[in-house]
C-alpha cells in the first residue's frame, strides 16, 4: 500500500496494536504523529519509525483533554502542512461485573474510547475538508458485537463507535473523507499473554482459524483502508478475528 507523502496521526501508538499501526504505515511511506501517555514506550515508538527513514512527532496527549488535542494538531498541521489519516486507536478497559461497576469505571472508558474519537476527528476534520481528502479509520473491537460479561462499560463504547463511523461517512462523503471502522477479534498483545492455558483455550476454541491474530493482521487492515485501493469503502466495519465472529 503507498502511502508516499502521506500524514498519519495516530492515536495509543507507544505498543501493542497502535505501535504497530503506526509502523506500518511508516513502512508503506507515510509520516507519523502519534500519541502515547509513556515516554518510555513513546520514545522507543519514535526512534523506530525514524529509523524506517519517516519524520515524526510523538505526543503525551490525552484523548479526553481538548486542549492539549487541539494543540497537538496545530503543531502537527504546522510541521506536515496537513494530516491526511486519522486512526482512532487509543482505549482503555476497567472491567467489572454491571453490579459491581462504580461510575468512575463506565465514564472513565466511555471518555477514552468513544468521547476521545470524538475529540480527536473534531480537531482534524476542517483540515481534511480543506483538501477535500482524508481517512479516518476507527480501532472497535468484536465485543461491540457479541458483547461480553464483565465488560458492559468497554462494549457499550466499542459499539457506539459503529454508529459514529456510519453516520460520519454519510456527512463527510460529498467531501471525498471516507470513514471506516476495523473490529479486531482476540490479538497477541501483553494483555492477551496474561491469559491462562484454559483461557487461552477457550477463546481458540472460537476462532475457525485457531489462533489468535497478530497485530500486523491490524496494522495491515489500517494499511489497506488508509490506501487508495479504498477509495470506494466508507461506513464499513472491516472484521479481523480470524472467523470469530462473521
Amino acid at each position: 500500500m503507498n502511502l508516499e507523502n502521506k500524514v498519519a496521526l495516530v492515536t495509543g501508538a507507544g505498543r501493542g496494536i497502535g505501535k504497530g499501526i503506526a509502523l506500518s504505515l511508516a513502512k508503506s511511506g507515510a509520516d507519523i504523529a502519534f500519541t502515547n501517555r509513556n515516554k518510555t514506550y513513546s520514545d522507543q515508538t519514535k526512534s523506530e519509525i525514524e529509523a524506517l527513514g519517516r519524520r515524526c512527532l510523538a505526543f503525551q496527549a490525552d484523548v479526553t483533554n481538548v486542549e492539549a488535542i487541539e494543540e497537538m494538531t496545530a503543531t502537527v498541521q504546522k510541521t506536515f502542512s496537513k494530516i491526511d489519516i486519522l486512526v482512532n486507536n487509543a482505549g482503555v478497559t476497567q472491567d467489572n461485573l454491571f453490579l459491581r461497576m462504580k461510575r468512575d469505571e463506565w465514564d472513565r472508558v466511555l471518555d477514552v474510547n468513544l468521547t476521545g474519537i470524538f475529540n480527536m476527528t473534531k480537531a482534524v476534520i476542517k483540515g481534511m475538508i480543506r483538501q477535500r481528502h482524508g481517512r479516518i479509520i476507527n480501532i472497535t473491537s468484536v465485543v461491540g458485537f457479541t458483547g461480553n460479561s464483565g465488560q458492559v462499560n468497554y462494549s457499550s463504547a466499542k459499539s457506539g463507535i459503529l454508529g459514529f463511523t456510519k453516520s460520519l461517512a454519510r456527512e463527510l462523503g460529498s467531501r471525498n473523507i471516507t470513514c471506516n471502522a476495523i473490529a479486531p477479534g482476540y490479538i497477541e498483545t501483553d494483555m492477551t499473554s496474561a491469559l491462562n492455558e484454559e483461557q487461552s483455550k477457550y477463546i481458540l476454541d472460537q476462532i475457525p482459524l485457531g489462533r489468535m491474530g497478530s497485530v500486523e493482521d491490524i496494522a495491515q487492515a489500517v494499511c489497506f483502508l488508509a490506501s487508495d485501493a479504498a477509495n470506494y469503502v466508507t461506513g464499513t466495519t472491516l472484521h479481523v478475528n480470524g472467523g470469530m465472529y462473521c
